[in-house]
Parts: structure tokens; sequence; C-alpha cells
């Protein structure tokens, strides 16, 4: 077939030939090299051509051999990165075992074969293995993630031992391990870790050491408690809430682990000039310091002095700071779903020293009285923290005078000077654990 095409292109190239006789060699030496072209494309369109076109063999030689090259080259690639996985995977097992000499060097080959293996393999532990889970299998399926994650957990431990242990130790040791502990003694050390003041953050730590001690520290009648002691009588039901945790994570309060803090700063106007050329002007600043303690108690202070050598003073409420305030706080919600907290606080009472001197003297009669404040706050959310801000709502200072009875009350105005207070966590505070929840 390709012969024949071939001829009547041939025969075709003829008849052109002889009915442009008449022009000149250099147009006919043009149209003979472009039928010859013409008849070599078409014979290489043909189906069998390719048989007998010596020059197209190389090309298609040279590239039939680069397409071999490209896939050996795949297939080199892919079993080296094989080959690296297997090494990381077994030096991830020699690690979990302790060997880690052994672990070294398994990563050392398989990094030098794959730099970036690390990232390409997603692993994670085999419920299947022994107790400790220290086999390891890639995470190919990631919708088999459990969203509840303490359910999860608990059914992995009923797929341990018949006796049920939150936790078990990793490497072999001849000292006793926190799993032979009994479930009643590890609440109760889980207890002191929260403590009276309430140190609920290192609770949610101490949790994501096994997932043991992710359930204990999930255990309801330790958030119960602490519901309980913010909130007492008032929160015996957990509606709307699922949970306790909940309920003490969500619904507001006052915080514990810091202290809020507001800053006033004023310009006073000062005393003219003896010449009478000028007068001065003062700028004031000074800060209020209130501290909440979950027992019901509440410090007070305002002093110029900064944070950094009040805050440390008011870590307890033995302080010997002077002109201290100290007093009790009730939380109060509105219908209009607004928490307030209000205080009544009083200085603290010094106990003075008998003069022996004038004692024989007579003194005019000092009226004695009982002075308090009482303070109103809205406690508020702002930014990304929870219940770290305090604004000013009622201030008043209450006299009682003991020889009549009567009470004296002067409410201050709540203006630009009542700035409001924001919460800062100071780590000191929660660093000792003086008695458990």
């Amino acid at each position: 077939m390709a012969e024949a095409e071939e001829d009547c292109h041939s025969e075709a190239v003829r008849e052109g030939d002889d009915d442009d006789e008449n022009e000149s060699p250099a147009e006919t030496d043009l149209q003979a090299q472009l039928q010859r072209f013409r008849a070599q494309w078409m014979f290489e369109l043909a189906p069998g051509g390719g048989s007998g076109n010596l020059e197209s063999r190389p090309c298609r030689a040279a590239r039939g051999s680069l397409l071999r090259a490209a896939d050996t080259r795949g297939k080199q690639e892919l079993a080296k990165e094989e080959k690296a996985r297997e090494l990381f995977l077994k030096a991830v097992e020699e690690e979990q075992n302790g060997a880690l000499y052994e672990a070294i060097k398994f990563y050392r080959r398989a990094m030098q074969l794959v730099p970036d293996i690390e990232f390409k393999i997603t692993y994670t532990r085999s419920p299947d293995g022994d107790g400790v889970g220290n086999s390891y299998i890639e995470d190919t399926d990631d919708d088999s993630k459990m969203a509840d994650l303490l359910s999860y957990f608990q059914q992995q431990l009923t797929f341990q031992e018949s006796v049920l242990k939150l936790c078990q130790p990793e490497l072999e040791s001849s000292q006793t391990h926190i799993s032979a502990l009994p479930m009643e003694v590890l609440m109760y050390v889980f207890r002191w870790v929260v403590s009276s003041d309430l140190d609920l953050r290192s609770l949610e730590q101490l949790s994501q050491v096994c997932r043991g001690f992710y359930i204990c520290a999930r255990d309801p009648e330790i958030w119960r408690l602490a519901c309980l002691k913010v909130w007492g009588r008032s929160c015996i039901k957990l509606v709307p809430y699922t949970s306790w945790r909940e309920m003490f994570l969500e619904r507001p309060r006052v915080r514990f682990d810091g202290v809020y803090i507001s800053k006033t700063t004023y310009i006073r106007q000062g005393e003219q000039s003896l010449d009478g050329f000028y007068r001065a002007w003062h700028q004031v600043e000074y800060y209020r310091y209130v501290r909440f303690f979950p027992d019901g108690h509440v410090m007070m202070l305002t002093t110029p002095e900064e944070p950094q050598s009040i805050v440390p003073r008011l870590r307890t409420r033995n302080t010997r700071t002077d002109a201290i305030l100290l007093g009790h706080y009730r939380l109060s919600q509105d219908t209009d779903n607004q928490t307030k907290v209000f205080a009544v606080i009083t200085k603290k009472k010094e106990e003075k020293a008998l003069d022996h001197k004038y004692r024989y003297f007579r003194r005019a009669p000092v009226q004695e009285a009982d002075q308090n404040f009482h303070v109103g706050l809205q406690l508020c959310s702002s930014g990304h923290q929870s219940f770290n801000k305090l604004i000013w709502i009622h201030h008043s200072c209450h006299i009682t005078y003991k020889s009549t009875g009567e009470t004296a009350v002067t409410a201050f105005e709540i203006d630009k000077m009542y700035t409001p207070l924001l919460f800062a966590r100071v780590r000191s505070y929660t660093a000792f654990s003086e008695r458990p929840l």
C-alpha cells in the first residue's frame, strides 16, 4: 500500500514537471525538494512506514531508552524510600525498647537514603500491640480518630490484662512504679495537685502524661468538688451543662491563680509659687490590686507601688502590707445573665500597745466606729482569656458608730478614676499545695 502511494506521488511529480518545463532551474529545484519532503512525510505517516525509515529509527530508539531510564530511576527512588521507611520504623521501635545507640544508627541510615523521611511517615500507637503500645503503624485513615477521647482511652484500657491498670512502666525498673498504687491513693494524689487553691491548670497538664492520667484528670468527683467550692449550693444541678468540668470551664467565675490589677493616672494642679510666677502640675499614678481566694475571702490594696513589688506580698492572706483591706465576696447572676461580684472589705485591725506612761491621765472619750467598704464589680471576658476583666459598678463607705448604732453611708461616684481591673496570672501562687481539694 505504501509503495502504491509512493508511485502515485511519483507520477504526480512527473506530470507536474512536464507541465512546468518552462520554469527556471531554481524554481524546479525548489519544487523537487518540496515534493520529496511531502513524499517522505506521507511515507512516515503511513502504517508500517517506519520499517523502511532509516532516519526515524535512531530517534525512536533514543526516546525508548529515555523512557526506560526514567522508569528505572522511578523504581529505584521508590525502593530507596521504602527502605528508608523500614529503617526509620525500626529506629522508632529500638528507641521505644530503650536501645538508643541502635536507634541512632537506624535513624542515620534512613536519613542518608531519604533526608526528609521523617516527614513522609505518619505513625500512631497500635491498639493491638502490647499493653504499653510500643509498636507503631502507619496512620493511613485519619477518619478513624474518635471524637470522644475519654471513651476511646477507656476502651483501650479494657483491651489490656484482666486486672485494670491505668498505666504501665515503659521501661523495666527495680523501683515501684506509680501504677502499683491503688486507685484511691492515686486519686488522692490528684486532689493534692489541684489543692485548696483550685489549681485546675496543673491538673490539665498532668492529664497529658499518659492515657491513665487523662482518665483520672477527668474524674467527675474532682470537678464537682471544685464547682461546689466556687459556687456553693447554687451549683447542685448540672443543667444546662453536661458535666462538672464543662460547668467549671464555662460558667462565669473569678480566677484564683493571679491578681486583678488596674492603673489610674490623672493630672493634679499644684500650689502656686511664692512669687506667683508659675503654678506646678503633678501627674499622679496609683494601682489597685484585688486578689480572690476559693474560700470566699478577698484582698484589696490601693498603692502607688508597682506590681513587681506588690504581687509577691499578696500570695497569702497573712500579709504584713499596710493599708490592706480584707473581706468576703459573693457571686451573683442577675436576670440579664451578667455575673457580678459583691464584696465587703475592711481595714486590717492592728492591736495597739497600751501606753503605761499616760495611764493615769484622763483622756477625752473617742467615739469608736467600724468602717468598711462595699464594692460591686461586673465580671466579663476580653480578648482570648475568660473572666479576666472586672468593671466597677459600685463603691461606698459605711461607718457604724458603736455607741449609737447609727450607720453613715458615703457613695463614691464611678467615673474615669475607676479604671477596669485586668487579670494577671502569677505562677508562684500555685507553686505549692498547702491542703488537698
